[in-house]
Formats: structure tokens, sequence, C-alpha cells
């Protein structure tokens, strides 16, 4: 019987943010393509001794695809070991098109995206009752085009949380089209380059006006995700709206709410 080939998200970049599920499945492979220029290494010593392991950073989609179905007719379980979340920037659907064109099992295993590990390293919520309950992953056009409508400028008129992936070089133009929305120079970002990356992470924050500056000084020019949020900084802030699930006067199936917070609400 031919393998199954499992394409798994190898979170952010620290081994440890590796699933339990992805860890066992490295641990079970026959073979291992994985992104060499993104994936820290140190997520494939979880394989075991024999297994075949592959560097795809210099290969094509059409060498990639050739290599997983060559696998697959020697090894029952093949694991293509992918970035931060398998379908967020992997070229997920072009790689499994030819498994099933070609009668291959194949089945993904989530991973942690860099977006949520710059918030969790920088210590900042992506949401906040009354501020923002809208998180929008994007990224500014390069090489790959924006479909029409979803340029930055678009979606930053929201004013709610940009988490913009793939465009640290291209920060200039992340302000001209905060600027272009109407968001003030004060307004707070933050950049975090490598984040979970043991002994690699940086945090740079700052403002619309200077981030793309404090950004150049830490030498920022690669494997950064840049976090715009009207959220961020909000545990310095003197007053926080509260949130209505752990409010006494807000009842729910678990929980009746107070006599004296309904008092008090009413």
């Amino acid at each position: 019987m031919a393998g199954k080939v499992w394409f798994v998200g190898a979170g952010p970049g620290d081994p440890e943010l590796l699933t339990v599920k992805g860890r066992r499945l490295l641990e079970e492979a026959g073979a291992i393509l994985f992104a060499g220029s993104l994936v820290d290494q140190a997520a494939t010593l979880f394989a075991p001794p024999g297994c075949e392991i592959r560097d795809s950073k210099d290969m094509t989609l059409e060498e990639m695809s050739a290599w997983l179905l060559d696998q697959t007719a020697r090894h029952a379980t093949v694991v293509r070991l992918q970035t931060g979340d398998p379908g967020l920037y992997g070229a997920l659907v072009e790689m499994t098109r030819p498994l099933t064109a070609a009668g291959i099992e194949w089945a993904v295993v989530p991973g942690v995206s860099s977006a949520f590990a710059s918030a969790a390293a920088a210590g900042e919520t992506l949401t906040l009752p009354e501020v923002t309950q809208t998180v929008i992953l994007t990224r500014v056009a390069g090489r790959t085009p924006m479909p029409a409508g979803e340029e930055l400028e678009a979606l930053a008129a929201h004013k709610t949380t940009l988490c913009i992936f793939l465009s640290i070089t291209l920060l200039h133009e992340v302000q001209r089209a905060l600027r272009a929305a109407g968001w003030a120079e004060d307004a707070p970002i933050v950049v975090v380059q490598k984040a979970s990356w043991p002994g690699e992470e940086k945090i740079v924050r700052g403002t619309l006006a200077d981030i793309k500056k404090r950004c150049q000084a830490e030498k920022i020019g690669s494997q950064a995700m840049i976090i715009a949020s009207p959220a961020l900084g909000a545990a310095d802030w003197p007053t926080l709206a509260r949130s209505k699930l752990y409010d006494p006067a807000f009842g729910h199936r678990f929980r009746k709410a107070s006599a004296a917070s309904e008092e008090t609400s009413a």
C-alpha cells in the first residue's frame, strides 16, 4: 500500500511548540521534507534513526511533489514539515493536488502561527472588549500580488488588529497604507523577528511614525511579523472595558449573575 503524506505545521520555530500529534508523526516518519530556510532544523531531531530527511529550500514545487510521491512508495508515514501553520502562505493546495491526482492519501496537522507566537512573545492581546474583536491576517503585495479589494490600505481602514506577514522589507509601504487609511502617527506597532526561536527572538516596539527606523537600528530585515492594533499596550492602560464572560453581572449556563450585581447593573 502507498504511504500517507502528513502536512505538519512546525509552528514558529521553537521545537517545543510542535503539537503532540505533529511530534508523534515525526517520530514515526520514514521520510521528512522540511522547509530548511524557515523551520529550525531542531524540529527534525524527533525523526527516528534511518529516517530520510530532505531540506526543501533549493527545490521547486514540482521537485517537492515528486519527492513526496516517491517516498510514499517506500514509507507508511511521510511528513512535509512546514513553518507555522500549513494553511497560511504554505502552498498547501499546490502540493496536495498532485497527491490527490495520484491517489495518495494526505492530511494536515495544524501548527502555531507566527502571528500568535509574536503576540505571545510581546505579551499582547489581539482582541479586546470594546476596542477590537477582529484580527486580519494579511501581507503587502510583493512578487505575489494582492487580489482586488485586499490592498492593505483597504483592510487597514477597518482600524482593527492587523497581523502583517512577509512584509518587513516593505515596511515603508505598510506605513504608507496605514497613513492613507487614517491611522495616527502615534499608533502603536510591534515587530517580532523569529518569534519563539531560542536565542534569536527580537521584539521592537514603536509607532507608525518611527517603527521603520527602530527596525533598521535592530537590523531586522527578514522573518518578522508586523502587528498593528488599537489593543497594543493595553496592559498599561489606566482602565479597561470588562469582559462580559467573567463579569459577575453577566449570567450564562454555567454561572448565575449575582443578585447584587444584577441590581447594580439595573
